[in-house]
C-alpha cells in the first residue's frame, strides 16, 4: 500500500486530500472544519480527516506533497518588490512576516503539524503542474490537451500542454504580472467586492450590464495576441506594488474610485462586470484555439481559479474546437492538494492509470459523511423533534412533495463534496418553477444580494429538454452555463424588453424562472446514478410535477462556508426560514422546532454584511 498526502495552503483555500494505491480516498478544504471562510492557514483538520477516513496516522503515509514551490515564489515576490521599489515597500512589509516565520520553512513546518510522526520525504510541484495534474489525471481521457488558468502561482498564471497515459507536460506559460486571473480580480474590487472570492459575484453580476468598455479594456489595458497571450499595461494596476488592485489612473479612465463595499451597485458596475467578462470570454476562446492548433486533440481538462467561470466554460463547449472538456470540480487552489499527491502516484511514482468513465473523481464527494446513530444521537440531545424514514422511496416521495408545495429544504445525506459547488450532498432545495423563489431564497435563507442566480439540478437524461447542451453532454459538477432551451422559454411581457439593471430580474423568462438568468442561461448540473439518494429525490420529483429540475444552491449562509455536521445543518435551518431539514433519513419541519424564535434578518447583515 502507498497512501500520499496532498497539502495546499498558505494563499488561498487551503486543502488535503489523501490518494491511496492511486485512489481517491479523502478530500476536504479547511474552512469547513475552522469555519473560517477560505481558510489559507495549514489544513490539519482537513489531514486528520482524511487520514481518520483511511484509518491511517501520519506515520503510516509514504509521501507528503505541497502543491507549489515556495522558493520561486518567494523569488518572484522579491523581484516584483524590487523592480517597484520604492513603491511596493509598505507591500513588502507587510508580507515578510508570514514568509521569515511559516513559508520559507516548509519542510519543517510541514512536519510539525504533522504531530512529527512523519519523516519520509517531502514532494513540492509547481502550482500549475498541480493544477494541470488534478484537471487530467481524474478525467475519462486517455489523452488531452490542458489548460489551466489562474491568479499566479510562482511566475505562471497560464500554462497549456497536454496528457497521455500516466504523464502530464506543459509546453507553454503566461508568466506574472499578466494575467488573466488578476484582470478579473481587479474589476472584481474596482466593483466593491472581496478579492479571491467575489469574482463570481462579478460573473453573476454580468448579464445586467451592457459590455460598453470592452473595447477600452482591449484597448488600454491589454495587448492582445491572437493566441490568447497578453500583455497589460501595468500603469492601470497597483497589485505589483501596493495594497489595493487598481491603480489612480485605472480610476480615471472608467470614471471615478472604486465602489464602497455595501453601496449600492449602479449600472456603472453592472456594465464593467459584463465587459470583463466578454474580454474574459474572448481570451478563453483564443486559448483554447491555440492549444487545439497546437495538439490536435479532441478532448480538453481545465483547471486554476479561471476556470470555475462556468459561463466562459459554457461558450468554450459551444464554440470552442474541441469535442469534449472535463474540469476539475476543485478547480481552484484547494484542488491543488489533490493534484499534487496524483502527481506523485502517475508522475513520479510511474503506476499506471487506470481510465474510469465518466471521471474517477466520485462523484466529488470525498469529505466526511455521519452515520444515523451519530445524527439520531444529536437530535435527541438537542431536543430536536422529527420522524426518521425506513423506507428510502417514501423519504424522497415526501421529501419532493414538500418542495413541490413551496416549503425550502435543507438536505445533508451521504459525504460532502470537495470544491466550492453543493451537488446534492450539502444544498438547499427549492421548486424552480416558483417565480417567487429565487427572491426568497436570496433574502430569507441566503441572506444575500437580490440579483445573484440559483442553479439547478436536473436529471441527466431529461437535460437536454430543458437546457442546450450538447448531446449527450452532461455537467455533473455545476461547472458549466448553458441557455434554457427555447421550449421552456416563455414570450417577454409588454414591457419586458425595456427593463434596465436589476429591474430586469421582474421579468419571468421560462417555466422554470428561480433558475434563468437574465441572460436566460442557467449553471447546470446533470444528476445521474452517481449522486445516490439525490437522485431519487429528482426523479420523485419528476413523477410528481413532470419537472426533472429543482433549485440546488449550497448549504450555508453568506460568510460562512458550506455545512459539514449535523449540529452545523441544523443551526443553519434555525437561524434562515429554511422549512424542513432532512438529514439522512430524518425529516425536521420548522414548525415543530423547540425554541423557535424569528429570524432578525437585520442583526444577521449587522454580523455578515453584504460584500
Amino acid at each position: 500500500m502507498t497512501a500520499i498526502l496532498g497539502i495546499s495552503a498558505y494563499y488561498h483555500d487551503s486543502a488535503a486530500a489523501l490518494v491511496v494505491d492511486g485512489r481517491m480516498v479523502a478530500a476536504a478544504q479547511q474552512e469547513r472544519f475552522s469555519r473560517c471562510k477560505h481558510d489559507a492557514r495549514f489544513p490539519l483538520d482537513a489531514a486528520q480527516y482524511c487520514l481518520d477516513e483511511a484509518g491511517l496516522t501520519a506515520a503510516d503515509l509514504d509521501f507528503v506533497g505541497f502543491y507549489d514551490k515556495p522558493f520561486l515564489t518567494f523569488e518572484r515576490m522579491l523581484e516584483t518588490y524590487l523592480a517597484f521599489a520604492p513603491a511596493g515597500f509598505p507591500s513588502f512589509l507587510k508580507a515578510m512576516p508570514a514568509w521569515l516565520k511559516t513559508k520559507l520553512h516548509l519542510p519543517r513546518e510541514i512536519k510539525r503539524q504533522l504531530g512529527k510522526k512523519y519523516s519520509k520525504r517531502l514532494v513540492f510541484t509547481e502550482h500549475h503542474q498541480s493544477h494541470a495534474a488534478s484537471a487530467f489525471f481524474p478525467s475519462p481521457f486517455d489523452q488531452a490537451a490542458i489548460l489551466t488558468v489562474d491568479g499566479v502561482g510562482e511566475w505562471a498564471t497560464a500554462t497549456c500542454g497536454q496528457g497521455a497515459g500516466n504523464r502530464i507536460k506543459l509546453t507553454q506559460q503566461l508568466n506574472f504580472p499578466h494575467s488573466l486571473g488578476l484582470l478579473y480580480s481587479a474589476f472584481t474590487y474596482y466593483c466593491g467586492f472581496r478579492v479571491n472570492s467575489g469574482e463570481y459575484k462579478l460573473m453573476g453580476l454580468a448579464p445586467y450590464g451592457e459590455p460598453r468598455h470592452a473595447d477600452r479594456i482591449r484597448e488600454r489595458l491589454l495587448d492582445l495576441k491572437p493566441d490568447g497571450s497578453f500583455r497589460m499595461d501595468m500603469s492601470y494596476f497597483n497589485y505589483c506594488q501596493g495594497l489595493t488592485m487598481t491603480s489612480r489612473r485605472f480610476h480615471q479612465l472608467f470614471g471615478g474610485p472604486p465602489r464602497q463595499p455595501e453601496s449600492p451597485l449602479t449600472q456603472r458596475e453592472m456594465d464593467l462586470a459584463a465587459s470583463v467578462q466578454q474580454v474574459t470570454e474572448e481570451i478563453m476562446l483564443r486559448m483554447v484555439h491555440h492549444l487545439h492548433r497546437q495538439t490536435g486533440l479532441p478532448n480538453l481538462c481545465l483547471a486554476g481559479g479561471v476556470a470555475l467561470n462556468c459561463v466562459a466554460n459554457g461558450r468554450i463547449l459551444r464554440e470552442g474546437p474541441f469535442e469534449r472538456i472535463w474540469i476539475q470540480p476543485a478547480a481552484g487552489d484547494a484542488g491543488g492538494a489533490l493534484g499534487v499527491a496524483l502527481f506523485i502516484w502517475h508522475q513520479l511514482l510511474d503506476h499506471p492509470r487506470d481510465v474510469q468513465h465518466p471521471d474517477s473523481q466520485q462523484g466529488s464527494y470525498l469529505g466526511p459523511a455521519f452515520t444515523e446513530q451519530e445524527i439520531r444521537q444529536f437530535l435527541d440531545r438537542t431536543g430536536a423533534q422529527y420522524q426518521h424514514y425506513d423506507d428510502e422511496d417514501q423519504l424522497c416521495d415526501d421529501v419532493a412533495g414538500l418542495i413541490e408545495r413551496g416549503q425550502v429544504v435543507g438536505w445533508m445525506q451521504g459525504r460532502m463534496e470537495f470544491g466550492p459547488r453543493a451537488l446534492g450532498g450539502r444544498s438547499i432545495l427549492g421548486d424552480a418553477r416558483n417565480s417567487s423563489m429565487q427572491s426568497v431564497m436570496n433574502r430569507k435563507i441566503k441572506f444575500r444580494e437580490s440579483f445573484r442566480p440559483f442553479a439547478p439540478s436536473v436529471l441527466a437524461h431529461h437535460a437536454e429538454e430543458v437546457f442546450e447542451l450538447p448531446a449527450g453532454e452532461a455537467s455533473p459538477y455545476m461547472l458549466l452555463v448553458a441557455p434554457v432551451s427555447a421550449a421552456q422559454r416563455l414570450p417577454m411581457a409588454p414591457g419586458d424588453s425595456q427593463l434596465h439593471g436589476l429591474d430586469k430580474l421582474k421579468a419571468i423568462r421560462s417555466t422554470v424562472p428561480a433558475i434563468t438568468h437574465v441572460d436566460g442561461s442557467a449553471r447546470v448540473q446533470t444528476v445521474d446514478g452517481r449522486n445516490g439518494r439525490y437522485h431519487k429525490l429528482l426523479q420523485k420529483f419528476y413523477a410528481r410535477t413532470g419537472s426533472p429540475v429543482l433549485i440546488n444552491t449550497s448549504f450555508n449562509v453568506r460568510g460562512e462556508p458550506i455545512v459539514r455536521t449535523p449540529e452545523q445543518a441544523y443551526q443553519c435551518f434555525m437561524a434562515t426560514h429554511i422549512d424542513v431539514l432532512v438529514l439522512e433519513r430524518f425529516v425536521l419541519h420548522k414548525r415543530q422546532q423547540p425554541g423557535l424564535a424569528q429570524v432578525d434578518l437585520e442583526d444577521y447583515l449587522e454580523k455578515f454584511p453584504l460584500d
